[in-house]
């Protein structure tokens, strides 16, 4: 995976030709984090690190890519040849990928020169926001559906080819089983699945005729398409002529569903094969579904056995994407002195948190978490201390947790790639989607709810709570423009 340093925006080059000529290129520290949850959700799933650091470790500029910047008439000889040899040699501190996160605390820490961590932000904004939407946005429906079958079907209406490849390896991480597309199924080695279009039963003589070549074909994996003409009428008749030659040679039937009443149908037709004795032959369903259908669903209890979800997992729905940022949080000074900053904004919520800081998560005596806290990377945090949370945007509010309350404290930002080298494993997906899955489950359901979700408690320590504080009041005095 190569990727190209012109993936990146335009400004983007053009502040680090800046960096480069005025010879301001300091040891800086980068943060990445998000402002609020996609979907009016409890949770976000972090995904996208392990694209993410590949990409940003072979990125770099080619013959052609430079003599493209040449051509714009914009930058100079001279840094022109400095990118030719362009490599990221920082480091890169991160959580796990398949963590679940929340708004405000950072996923990702950047050290390095503030040309290298500057180059890297459009792409790395670009990976995480969209990947984590996506696994999200698979978990509502994965949860929605009773933590049932989930087949992603979303490779035509998803946003281009590299759209799909992202949205299906994100899908996957978010707890679906297979998908359609048959070439991320190659490169990210992810179960495929598949069964029929209606143009497969149209063009033959008639629908029974198509049912049974697709069985003799496929008698292993038979899945018939049963509403190209009608439904509860011929459709489920002939599937079911089909499904006891089946049932005669061992083998099951499968039936799909992809238009009308859902509820009504699936019942409809679980009866008819139940009393055709195919009580093993189970049913599928598509048709723009959501987390929500899907949930109703649920709720008027079908026997519906799998869920095929395209457009509305791929996308994002409703939310098109993620509110992810990338922020300078601490900078090296003349005195070689790593010295905290933080952007400053008459929006308080956009007011970043200064300093290097680790985000530790704290879990009660029954190992269920009970909340985040931000804190310096320099402050002694564990399981002895008695800890104040400070709110994040309310200087006065805060909450105590006691020692005896705290069971265990995980810190979670970890390095991940030391000097310009990875030195984290890189995870199977499968492996992602068992840490979302045994993640959440430790989270109490409130928090999973799907409509008006419990809001998880992220917290600033009472040392960066002051020092936020202190920098926003030095900052009023030396009358820097607040925007």
């Amino acid at each position: 995976m190569n990727i190209s340093g012109l993936l990146t925006d335009f400004y983007e080059l053009t502040m680090i030709q800046g960096y480069y000529l005025t010879k301001n290129n300091p040891q800086v520290v980068f943060d990445m984090f998000y402002r609020t949850q996609p979907f009016n959700n409890g949770y976000t799933i972090f995904t996208g690190l392990d694209t993410a650091l590949k990409g940003i470790l072979s990125m770099g500029f080619s013959d052609e890519d430079i003599e493209y910047l040449r051509s714009l008439d914009t930058f100079h000889e001279e840094f022109l040849e400095y990118l030719k040899d362009f490599s990221f040699s920082g480091t890169i501190f991160a959580m796990d990928e398949g963590t679940i996160i929340f708004p405000g605390e950072p996923m990702i820490r950047v050290e390095a020169p503030l040309i290298e961590a500057q180059l890297i932000e459009s792409f790395l904004l670009n990976t995480i926001n969209f990947q984590s939407l996506i696994a999200t946005k698979t978990s509502r429906i994965y949860h929605a559906s009773g933590c049932g079958k989930i087949l992603e079907f979303g490779l035509r209406r998803a946003q281009g080819i590299d759209g799909a490849l992202s949205a299906t390896r994100a899908a996957f991480v978010g707890g679906a089983t297979a998908t359609s597309n048959t070439y991320a199924g190659r490169l990210l080695d992810i179960p495929v699945s598949g069964t029929m279009a209606h143009s497969w039963v149209m063009s033959y003589s008639s629908e029974l005729e198509s049912f049974r070549e697709f069985a003799n074909l496929y008698p292993n994996s038979c899945i018939l398409l049963i509403d190209t003409y009608d439904t509860l009428g011929t459709g489920i008749e002939n599937a079911i002529i089909v499904g006891k030659e089946l049932k005669a040679q061992g083998k099951r039937l499968g039936v799909r569903i992809d238009s009308g009443d859902l509820s009504y149908l699936s019942k409809e037709v679980r009866l008819r094969l139940d009393a055709a004795g195919l009580d093993d032959a189970f049913i599928a369903v598509s048709n723009d579904l959501t987390e929500e259908i899907i949930s109703m669903l649920v709720a008027d209890k079908v026997p519906i056995d799998s869920w095929g979800v395209g457009t509305h997992l791929v996308t994002g729905g409703v939310q098109s994407s993620m509110n992810g940022v990338y922020k300078l949080a601490a900078k090296r000074d003349d005195n070689d002195i790593i010295q905290p900053t933080m952007k400053v904004s008459n929006n308080y919520e956009k007011t970043t948190n200064p300093g290097i800081k680790q985000v530790y998560r704290f879990f009660g005596n029954n190992e269920n978490p009970k909340a985040d806290l931000i804190a310096l990377t320099h402050e002694e945090v564990n399981e002895d201390g008695n800890y104040r949370f400070f709110h994040p945007m309310i200087d006065k509010d805060y909450f105590d947790l006691r020692a005896s309350e705290i069971n265990s404290i995980k810190p979670l930002l970890s390095c991940k790639v030391e000097n310009g080298k990875r030195i984290s494993k890189e995870c199977t997906l499968l492996e992602l989607q068992t840490r979302v899955k045994e993640e959440l489950k430790a989270f109490h359901m409130s928090y999973k709810r799907q409509i008006n979700p419990h809001i998880y408690k992220v917290s600033l320590s009472e040392e960066l709570k002051d020092l936020k504080q202190s920098l926003l009041e030095t900052y009023r005095e030396n009358q820097v423009t607040i925007r």
